[in-house]
Order: structure tokens, then sequence, then C-alpha cells
């Protein structure tokens, strides 16, 4: 078997039903990762994530290199043995949190020095860097650096962000080369402009990635900015492998890029807004903080079957994220990685019977844009 082999079960119009194969399990598609960013998706241990249904977590490259050291994580066997994940474990390059740091942070075509946020100290990232680091923590998808524009942008800007990321893809798959149990993705890049997006997938379909993400999205734009580059966008891929989105977690959000033919999606939303006692349900998102929730003495959501809801109420719940008891977090959390797995699950069963469209309309008809009360 390949490193990686995605195959398709079913489509309908664009959206696609698949089996992501790597040498750590299967992953079914369209999937969710959670985000782990420094080697612990935050409240939960790996079991958990496991009994929730979770088939692939994600990394980070740049926290994981300042804190606890690379070393540290190769002594320890790697970082599926240093965390003890055992199943599909994707990690970034860190390209967007270095160019987060804007004013701590300078780009060159050799690649960017930055300073770590934690002390201070100078550190510098190489396209080549890069996937030396991944492939010491030997993850089973890596990312390549790449040149990462906030919105808006300049289309002169964008362009030359672009070009980069694709000089510097190239020098990742060079640098990559054969790491057994691994596979190196590209990621495409051009800003909200048209042209950019097309030149860059035909620049990297060339090189031949075992798989496609798009980047530089869910930066600030408007979401009917971020829905028609994709529409753009995504059927240029190779229809025979992964086209993974990076950054995105909410549930309209997900629903919206699966219908444009993506299979493959992270975010540290779920998990950040539970920490703010914010969770989601078919309706939209609730704010367990609220006033309205001090009395309710019903679950989160009747029919969710997450161990927030199976033993809890609002009231009792609110309580602990009022009182920021580390329990009130950890149930929170569970309940949003609980509820992204069972939506995430039925879009795919919906793609599978061929109902998605019918599926689509009964979510419109549930979910609310408004502010969680």
């Amino acid at each position: 078997m390949s490193k990686i082999e995605w195959k398709a079960a079913a489509r309908q119009g664009q959206a696609r039903a698949g089996e992501l194969k790597t040498p750590r399990g299967k992953v079914h598609t369209p999937a969710f990762m959670p985000v782990g960013t420094q080697a612990a998706v935050k409240g939960m241990s790996p079991e958990e994530l496991e009994d929730i249904g979770v088939e692939i977590i994600l990394s980070n490259t740049y926290h994981l290199y300042l804190r606890p050291g690379i070393e540290v994580i190769r002594e320890a066997g790697g970082l599926h043995r240093f965390m003890g994940w055992w199943r599909p474990l994707l990690t970034d390059s860190g390209g967007f949190q270095v160019f987060s740091l804007s004013a701590l942070r300078e780009v060159t075509e050799e690649g960017v020095a930055f300073r770590s946020h934690i002390d201070g100290s100078p550190h510098f990232f190489s396209p080549e860097k890069a996937v030396e680091l991944q492939k010491a923590l030997g993850s089973d998808i890596a990312m390549p650096l790449d040149h990462v524009v906030s919105y808006p942008v300049s289309q002169e800007a964008a362009g030359d962000a672009m070009e980069r990321t694709v000089r510097w893809a190239q020098r990742s798959q060079q640098a990559f080369g054969e790491a057994p149990g691994q596979a190196l993705f590209a990621i495409v890049q051009g800003g909200a402009f048209t042209r950019l997006r097309w030149e860059c997938v035909q620049a990297l379909v060339k090189l031949d990635f075992p798989g496609y993400a798009v980047g530089g999205l869910s930066v600030g734009e408007p979401k009917e900015v971020m829905y028609r580059v994709l529409e753009e966008t995504v059927p240029l891929l190779p229809e025979g492998k992964p086209r993974y989105l990076m950054g995105v977690g909410s549930p309209d959000d997900l629903i919206e890029s699966v219908k444009r033919g993506v299979d493959l999606f992270d975010s540290v939303l779920p998990t950040r807004i539970a920490r703010n006692g914010r969770v989601m349900v078919p309706e939209g998102y609730l704010n367990l903080r609220n006033a309205v929730h001090a009395r309710e003495m019903k679950p989160i959501q009747e029919d969710c079957g997450c161990c927030a809801c199976r033993s809890y109420t609002r009231a009792y719940l609110r309580h602990l994220v009022k009182s920021n008891e580390i329990l009130g977090l950890r149930l929170t959390t569970c309940h949003n990685l609980y509820f992204l797995a069972r939506f995430m699950e039925r879009i795919r069963r919906a793609i599978l019977e061929g109902e998605l469209e019918e599926f689509y309309r009964e979510f419109c008809s549930l979910y609310s844009y408004e502010p969680a009360r």
C-alpha cells in the first residue's frame, strides 16, 4: 500500500465521501481534525478522542519546536509515542503561526526569521527545515512551509506570496524525499484572486503531491469570498487525491465546503469556544454563561450521546463554567468535538445515500447565524 491513498465511495455533485488510507489506519472522509496544538487536544485524552470517534488529529510544528523541542520528541520515539495517540496524525509546518507574528518575523526567499512568542529568542524556518522537523516528529501527513497573506491584500502581494509558496513547495518536496510512512501535501495560495489560485494549482499539480490543501482562507474574508474561492479552486485539484481546507470548523462552513468538494478540515474553533462556555447545537450555538440557562434542568442537546449530555444539565454546566472549574471546560469540549464528529458522519452518510441536498435543506432550516443566547 502507498503511504497515502484516497478512494471515493460516493459522490453527489461536487461532494465526495471516501476513505483515506494511511499506515496507521483509515480516515473516513469528509472528516474534521481536532487540533492538538501542543501535542494535546485541550482538555481531552487520546482515549477520550478515540471514544468520540476521532480518526485523525492535527498538531503544530512551530509550537512543538519551541516547546518541548524536537529532540525531546525524537528521544521519545516520535510524536505518536510521545503523546500516546496511535491513529493518523497531521502536522502543519507552523507557517500560519510564524506569519501571524507580523511584528516578530522577516520573510526572505530563503525562509522566515522570527522571534519566539515565548521568550523572544531568534529562530529561522526554511522550507527544508520545516519538513526536516516534521520527519523527526513522524507525522503521517506533513505540510510544507507556505507564504500566508491576510485579507484584504493587494493582487501584487498575493501573487508574490503565491509564487514563493510554489518555489518553497518544490524545495520542500526535494528535501522530504522518501520518508517511510509519511506523506507531504501541497498548499494552494493566491488570496481571493481567481487567476492566482489557478496558476498555483497548475504549478503544484505538475509536482504530483499525494494530497492538496487550500490555504489562505478563513483569514478574515467574508464567507461568500471563501465559498467563491473554493468553487473556483477545488474542482481544479486532482480528482483521486484528498483535498484539505485549512483552519475551518464551524458547522455552516463545513457543510458548505463539503458541497464544494473538500474532504478534510481542521480548526481550533470547537475547543476554543468550549473553554468560554459556548457549545454547538443543531440550531447554532448556546452560550452557557448566559443567565437564561441558570435553571435549565436539561442537557445541552436532548438527542446527544456525549459525556456532557448523558449525565449533566445546562444549569450544572453553567455553574462549572462560571466557577472556572476544569470539569466544565472538559465537558463542553467533549460536547463540541462529539457534535462535530457526528455532524461529519451525518454528512458522509447523506452523500453515500444520495440525500445530501435534503440534509443541507434540513440543516439550513434549523441553523441560526445569530449570536449565541
